[in-house]
């Protein structure tokens, strides 16, 4: 059930529309140079009062947002490849429409749970990879074409069930993406980066669209938050590109750590 329109604008009167731009500038930033942004952006617009359901939903529009500008940033700075990006989409698009419809009306305390376990295992991944280090000088040479067919398909398949849980709940979604990208195409972190955002941008419409069907967004509140997280998305393309893979591996640990450690309390 949501709360009633007036209601919400009253609440937002005084303090509450600043605090929301400030979550989602950090939440847009911690999202485009790692992961886990929205599990900083829903607890705020659950205390708010949304259910969680509407909650989830209005995070996707911020979400979407932000990723436009995150794209729009690694665009600028000539780190980007929309073809490929739009095929690592495909599978992503339609797994969240699938996460977004059991999303309406099923808890996801369980996956937040499941989730910390995963973020730990990324950073495992992200910090120590065998499989980069052996194969990314001979097959990295500017993108994902240039993986074997074997890789390509692994890697929608993955892409798929990532999907679904991106479409379930956003949260966590780019560690999820920077990990299957790493270990099997072998990029490096800026251009996983740069499909990242856009992979998320992908999945966050399309669960946008069922929410929306679902009437589970409240606008004010989400367009307030997006406004955060577009700029935070901007800033975090900027600094991703400018500062380097030390810089995105530094932030992307403590995020990891911060956000599982948040999870199984």
């Amino acid at each position: 059930m949501q709360i009633p329109f007036c209601s919400v604008f009253n609440l937002m009167n005084t303090w509450q529309i600043p605090v929301i731009f400030t979550v989602g500038v950090i939440a847009g930033f911690i999202n485009t140079l790692a992961g886990g942004g929205s599990l900083l952006s829903l607890p705020v617009l659950i205390f708010l009062g949304l259910p969680t359901a509407v909650a989830n939903g209005t995070n996707r529009l911020a979400i979407t947002v932000q990723s436009i500008f995150a794209v729009t940033g690694f665009k600028r700075k000539g780190v980007s490849n929309f073809r490929s990006s739009l095929l690592l989409s495909a599978p992503t698009l339609v797994g969240a429409v699938i996460g977004a419809q059991l999303a309406v009306n099923v808890s996801d305390l369980l996956f937040k749970k499941i989730l910390a376990i995963i973020m730990l295992f990324v950073l495992g991944i992200i910090l120590w990879n065998p499989i980069q280090r052996r194969y990314s000088a001979i097959q990295y040479k500017g993108g994902v074409s240039n993986m074997s067919r074997n890789r390509h398909i692994v890697l929608m398949i993955i892409f798929f069930f990532i999907g679904i849980y991106g479409g379930f709940i956003q949260a966590g979604i780019g560690f999820m993406i920077i990990a299957a990208l790493t270990t099997i195409s072998g990029l490096n972190l800026m251009e996983t980066n740069s499909h990242k955002v856009f992979i998320v941008g992908i999945n966050a419409l399309f669960a946008l669209f069922v929410f929306v069907f679902h009437n589970k967004i409240h606008w004010p509140i989400g367009l307030a938050l997006a406004a955060g997280n577009g700029l935070g998305g901007w800033i975090g393309s900027h600094l991703a590109v400018t500062k380097g893979e030390r810089f995105i591996r530094f932030v992307l640990t403590i995020c990891v750590i911060a956000m599982a450690a948040r999870l199984l309390t």
